[in-house]
C-alpha cells in the first residue's frame, strides 16, 4: 500500500500557501514602514521513491514529438496567484529565507540556496524559477495536444513539485533537457529531482523517452544510498 505521508505534506504546504498574503504596512509620520517578512516554505514534497518507481513504470515510452508550433506564449506563466502576487513572486517567498517584500509583492531582500548546485543567492535578480519539467520538454511529450488552460495550469503549478527557485546558471544550463541530458550538479539532489520529475510527468500524463526512463531509474537508485 502506498504511503500517504507525501500526501499529507503536500496538503499542508498547499494550505499554508493559500493562507499567505502580503500585507501593506501602515505608514506613520516620520517613520519608514517596516517591510513584511514572508515565511519560508518548502518545495511541495514529491512521492517517496517507491511510489515514484510505480509511476515511472506507468508512463508511456515514446519518441519525442515535433517542436513545430511550440512557443512559450502558449504556456501563459507567472499569472496572478494572490492579490498582486504572481507565481514567480510566490515561489521566491516560499523558497527563500528572510524574504522581505514590498506592497506589490516584489522581493526586496532575502537569501536563496539553489538546490541544484548549492549556490547561495542574495538578490532576487540572481534567482530563476525553474519548471521542473520544462515547457518545451512538456510540449515534446504530450502538451502539444493540450488546450491553453491546461498549459497555463502546468506552467503555474504551485501545488505539486513543478516550480523551484534555483540559480540562473543552473536553470540555463538545464534548458529544456530531460534527465538523460542534464542532471543537477549536486548528486545529493538527484533523489528529489527524479522523484519530482517523474511525479509531474505522471500527474499530467506526459510521455518519456527510453533514455529518460532509464536515467530516472538510475537516479531513483540514489534514494536508497
Amino acid at each position: 500500500m502506498r504511503s500517504n505521508r507525501w500526501l499529507r505534506a503536500t496538503t499542508a504546504t498547499t494550505a499554508a500557501l493559500c493562507l499567505w498574503t502580503v500585507t501593506t504596512p501602515t505608514a506613520t509620520p516620520a517613520t519608514v514602514p517596516a517591510q513584511p517578512t514572508a515565511p519560508r516554505r518548502d518545495l511541495p514534497e514529491p512521492p517517496p521513491s517507491s511510489v515514484a518507481r510505480e509511476e515511472l513504470a506507468e508512463l508511456v515510452v515514446e519518441a519525442p514529438h515535433s517542436m513545430d508550433g511550440y512557443s512559450r506564449a502558449k504556456f501563459p506563466h507567472w499569472i496572478k496567484q494572490m492579490g498582486t502576487c504572481d507565481t514567480r513572486e510566490v515561489v521566491l517567498a516560499r523558497d527563500g529565507r528572510d524574504v522581505k517584500t514590498d506592497s506589490e509583492c516584489r522581493a526586496l531582500s532575502g537569501a536563496w540556496t539553489s538546490a541544484y548546485d548549492g549556490k547561495v543567492l542574495n538578490a532576487a535578480s540572481q534567482v530563476d524559477i525553474d519548471h521542473m519539467v520544462p515547457l518545451a520538454n512538456a510540449w515534446r511529450s504530450g502538451a502539444d495536444g493540450w488546450d491553453t488552460e491546461k498549459r497555463k495550469a502546468f506552467a503555474n503549478d504551485l501545488r505539486h513539485s513543478q516550480l523551484i527557485a534555483v540559480s540562473a546558471a543552473s536553470n540555463r544550463g538545464k534548458g529544456d533537457q530531460g534527465p538523460d541530458k542534464w542532471q543537477p550538479p549536486l548528486t545529493s539532489y538527484w533523489c528529489t529531482y527524479s522523484r519530482a520529475w517523474t511525479h509531474v510527468k505522471h500527474l499530467y500524463k506526459l510521455r518519456v523517452t527510453q533514455a529518460e526512463q532509464e536515467t530516472l531509474n538510475s537516479m531513483l537508485d540514489t534514494c536508497d544510498q
